[in-house]
C-alpha cells in the first residue's frame, strides 16, 4: 500500500475512533503511533458524534 493510501486511511481510522469517542487499547495505541511515524504532521478537524 503506498504510503500517502496508508497515511489517510490510518488518519480516517483515528478520525472516526475520535469522532464517536471510541476507546483503543494499548495494544492498537501503540500501533497506531507505530503506523502513522512516517505521516506528515497535518492537523485533522472532526466533529464529534451526538
Amino acid at each position: 500500500m503506498p504510503a500517502v493510501v496508508a497515511c489517510q486511511y490510518l488518519t480516517d481510522w483515528i478520525a472516526t475512533k475520535l469522532r464517536w469517542q471510541l476507546t483503543i487499547d494499548n495494544t492498537e495505541r501503540n500501533t497506531l503511533v507505530q503506523a502513522t511515524a512516517p505521516c506528515p504532521n497535518k492537523p485533522v478537524t472532526i466533529t464529534l458524534a451526538r
